[in-house]
């Protein structure tokens, strides 16, 4: 049993739908998986399984910002063989060409954190998605008929929510940036050194240009279509 988790063995299918907000793993069990039955409400960072389609699927909390995030991943990977893990979470669109409520795929993600740097010693590690899964993700995105726009392309994960130096954001824009989250980069960092699979897909909650938002309540419980392309993805 693992220290943050606290699930027992086999309680945990093969393939994880990781959103930040605890609540949102709720409403993704209650909405799209059948059989749900929670597995983990330890310190309210609820874990779901279910199934989709008669696929086995889990659904896991993770909290804001990469240290919490890297816990809950370490150990889906470690301590309960997880094969699969894919962000479902929101982002700040950092450029006009992102429209907010459209859904970014992530084929690689930037960082500000040191987590890398200590782990690789200065040198800047690329963290890339699971080309499988994106190839998936992708092609179940190009498959839905009238969904939001889509985007396929560079996150940048920050460990502040308030920067200090909100205009250095500005200079990852110029070099394709799409959109500003908090767990990507060391989400793929780990899939790699554990030899997983994993893939980002966030949904725009908030425009950092226009500054237009949505709703906590929203971004709690509208935001079906990526967790649709997770799914699709994942199980193809």
């Amino acid at each position: 049993m693992s220290t943050h988790i606290g699930a027992q063995p086999g309680d945990i299918a093969p393939t994880v739908l990781l959103p930040g907000d605890p609540l949102r793993a709720r409403w993704i069990a209650e909405t799209f998986l059948d059989d749900a039955r929670c597995y983990s409400d330890v310190r309210g960072m609820y874990g779901f399984t279910g199934t989709w389609n008669g696929h086995p699927v889990s659904v896991q909390g993770s909290g804001m910002g990469q240290p919490s995030m890297a816990i809950y991943v370490n150990e889906l990977f470690t301590h309960y063989d997880v094969e699969s893990i894919i962000r479902v979470g929101s982002c700040g669109a950092v450029t006009d060409d992102v429209g907010i409520r459209d859904v970014i795929i992530a084929s690689g993600a930037c960082t500000d954190s040191s987590m890398n740097r200590i782990t690789f010693h200065g040198i800047d590690y690329a963290p890339v998605a699971d080309f499988g899964l994106l190839r998936g993700a992708v092609e179940a995105a190009e498959a839905r008929d009238g969904g939001s726009p889509f985007h396929v392309g560079l996150l940048f994960s920050s460990d502040s929510f308030y920067p200090s130096r909100p205009e250095l954001l500005g200079e990852m824009v110029k070099y394709g940036v799409l959109g500003v989250e908090m767990e990507a980069s060391a989400l793929y960092t780990l899939a790699a050194k554990h030899r997983r699979k994993a893939l980002a897909i966030c949904t725009v909650s908030d425009h950092i240009v226009t500054g237009e938002e949505t709703t906590s309540q929203e971004r709690e419980q509208t935001f079906g279509e990526m967790v649709e392309i997770a799914l699709t993805a994942a199980l193809r």
